[in-house]
C-alpha cells in the first residue's frame, strides 16, 4: 500500500470522449514521510503540546511582526461592552449577540462544544444555530442564483440565534437539543452508542419562527493553521474536485463558489464548516457582526443581525466612532485579527515516526479516509503572507464539500453547498482536543463524544470508508485512533 495523492487528468478527442485517471505516487506509508513531523512546514511551532498549544504564532515570524501578532490576540480577546461607555475603543456589543468576546467561542483558539444539557442548567456559548428560509419569491431566488447571498435569512430572526441581548432587550431564544441514542455493533462485537441529536428553539421573543425555517447547528472550529489553508492556491484544491466522479471511486468532492465582497465576484469558499467564506477577513468581519454584534468596515451594519422585526433592536445605540472608521471595529482592528488568525501556527508532531503511529497510518490510507482528508498541500509563494510562503503542510483536509449522507444532512443549502454537504475539515491538532478545551466533541454539531463515534458518523462518500473501518480487528482500529491523536 504507498500513499497517494488523488489527480485526475480529463482529456476529450475530436470523435470521442476520453478520460485519463492519474494518481502521483509518494512514499510508502509505512515509513515517516519527509517534512511530516512539521504540520505546518517553517511555520510549525516545537512548544509544548498542552493547553496553550494552539496560541503559539508562526515559528518563521519575524521580530517586528510579532508586535501585530500579540496586538491581534489582544483584540480577539478583547470583552465587548455595550454602547454608549467611556471606553469608546470596546463598546457597540450586539444589540444581540452570542458572545462578548472572539476568544469566548474559540476557547484557547481552539474547538466549541454543544451544552452538556439545555438552559438553563448550561449555556451553549461556542455553539450557536444558523437560519434561513427557502426563497419565497424571484428577487430572492434571483439573489441566490447569482450567488450575491448564500442563504435567505430567517425574516424575523435574521442569519442566526443570537440568544443573548444588552440590558432592556431580551435574546432571541434558546437553541434546545434533544439526543437519541443508537447502537453500532462492530465486527468484533464492540458496541458503540452513537446521539442523534434533534435541534428546537425555545423561549423566542420575537414571535414564531417562518414555518420554513431551516436550523444548521454549528460549532466553533479550531483556529491553527488558518492562514496556511488561505495560502493553497485555487487551482491545486480544484485540482482535487471531481464532482461528477469520472474516476469511480464514489468520490465527488466539489468546491464551493462564495460571494468574495471585497471584490464583488465569486470566489473559492475555504472557510466555516460549508466553506461559505473566500477570506479571512471576510470570516472576521462576518463573526465580529454576527457573533457580537460589532459593526466593521467591512460588514458595517451597527444593529448586528437584527432585522426590521426587531424595532426596539434597532434604535439601540451603537458604538460607531469617527476613530474607529465610522464602525465599532475599525479596519485596522480586522486586519489585526486576521493577522493574528493567519499566523496560529499548527504544533510539531513528536510521535509521527512511532510504530503504532505509522500503523495508523497505513489503516488510514487502507479505509480510504485520504481520498478526502488529502494529506498534503504545498503553499503558494505569497509576498503578502511571508510566513505563508512556499511551505509543504500537512493539513490532512481537501477543503472541498462532500455529500455525508442523511445522517449528517442539516439539509440547509449555503451557496452550493447542499443540506448534505460538507466541507473537509483539517485533522491537523486533532488529538489535541482533550488536552487544549478539555473535551473530544467533534463534528459541525459536535455531536461524536469521541474520534470513533466521529467515524461511524460518516456517510454518504465517506460510506465505504466508514464500512471498513467497522471491519477492522481491534488491534488495527487501535492503531487507526493512535495516529488520528498524533496528528
Amino acid at each position: 500500500m504507498i500513499c497517494t495523492r488523488r489527480s485526475t487528468t480529463i482529456s476529450i478527442a475530436m470523435t470521442a470522449l476520453a478520460i485519463a485517471v492519474s494518481a502521483t505516487a509518494a512514499p510508502d506509508c509505512s515509513q515517516p514521510q519527509p517534512g511530516e513531523a512539521l504540520p505546518g512546514g517553517s511555520t510549525t511551532h516545537h512548544k509544548q503540546r498542552n493547553i496553550n498549544a494552539f496560541s503559539q504564532s508562526s515559528a518563521n515570524m519575524s521580530f517586528e511582526n510579532e508586535l501585530n501578532f500579540k496586538l491581534g490576540n489582544g483584540i480577539f480577546k478583547k470583552i465587548w461592552v455595550p454602547a454608549p461607555s467611556s471606553t469608546t475603543a470596546s463598546d457597540g456589543l450586539g444589540p444581540l449577540y452570542n458572545a462578548r468576546a472572539c476568544q469566548r467561542c474559540h476557547l484557547k483558539d481552539g474547538r466549541g462544544h454543544p451544552p452538556e444539557a439545555n438552559w438553563p442548567e448550561d449555556n451553549a456559548v461556542s455553539m450557536f444555530l444558523r437560519l434561513s428560509i427557502p426563497p419565497q419569491n424571484d428577487a430572492q431566488r434571483q439573489l441566490l442564483e447569482s450567488g450575491r447571498a448564500g442563504v435567505i435569512p430567517e425574516p424575523t430572526y435574521g442569519g442566526q440565534l443570537q440568544d443573548l441581548a444588552i440590558n432592556g432587550l431580551s435574546g432571541e431564544g434558546r437553541m434546545v437539543i434533544n439526543y437519541t441514542e443508537t447502537t453500532v455493533s462492530l465486527a468484533d462485537g464492540t458496541q458503540v452508542s452513537l446521539r442523534q441529536p434533534e435541534y428546537s428553539v425555545a423561549s423566542l421573543s420575537y414571535g414564531p419562527l417562518h414555518p420554513q425555517t431551516m436550523l444548521s447547528p454549528r460549532i466553533a472550529p479550531p483556529m491553527i493553521g488558518l492562514g496556511l489553508l488561505e495560502a493553497v492556491t485555487a487551482a491545486d484544491i480544484e485540482a482535487l474536485s471531481d464532482p461528477e466522479d469520472l474516476d469511480n471511486d464514489g468520490i465527488s468532492g466539489r468546491t464551493n463558489r462564495v460571494w468574495n465582497s471585497l471584490t464583488g465576484q465569486l470566489d473559492l469558499g475555504r472557510f466555516g464548516w460549508k466553506a461559505g467564506n473566500p477570506t479571512l477577513i471576510q470570516q472576521a468581519a462576518g463573526a465580529f457582526n454576527g457573533d457580537m454584534g460589532i459593526s466593521t468596515p467591512f460588514v458595517p451594519a451597527a444593529a448586528g443581525d437584527c432585522t426590521t422585526q426587531q424595532a426596539d433592536c434597532l434604535i439601540q445605540p451603537n458604538g460607531n466612532t469617527a476613530q474607529q472608521d465610522n464602525a465599532e471595529a475599525s479596519e485596522a482592528m480586522v486586519k489585526l485579527v486576521e493577522f493574528y488568525s493567519r499566523n496560529l501556527a499548527p504544533p510539531a508532531r513528536p510521535d509521527f515516526d512511532k510504530p503504532e503511529v505509522l500503523k495508523g497510518k497505513m489503516v488510514f490510507h487502507q479505509s480510504g479516509c485520504a481520498a478526502c482528508h488529502q494529506p498534503t498541500f504545498s503553499t503558494a509563494t505569497r509576498i503578502d503572507m511571508p510566513e505563508q510562503s512556499d511551505q509543504q503542510i500537512w493539513p490532512y483536509t481537501d477543503l472541498l464539500l462532500h455529500d455525508m449522507g442523511k445522517a449528517l444532512a442539516d439539509n440547509r443549502p449555503e451557496f452550493m453547498a447542499s443540506g448534505s454537504e460538507w466541507r473537509t475539515p483539517p485533522l491537523w491538532g486533532i488529538g489535541l482536543t482533550q488536552t487544549v478545551n478539555g473535551h473530544t466533541y467533534f463534528l459541525h454539531d459536535g455531536r461524536a463524544r469521541n474520534l470513533l463515534e466521529a467515524i461511524l458518523w460518516h456517510g454518504g462518500e465517506a460510506q465505504t470508508s466508514r464500512d471498513h473501518v467497522i471491519k477492522l480487528p481491534v488491534a488495527e482500529r487501535t492503531a487507526l485512533i493512535t495516529f488520528l491523536e498524533s496528528l
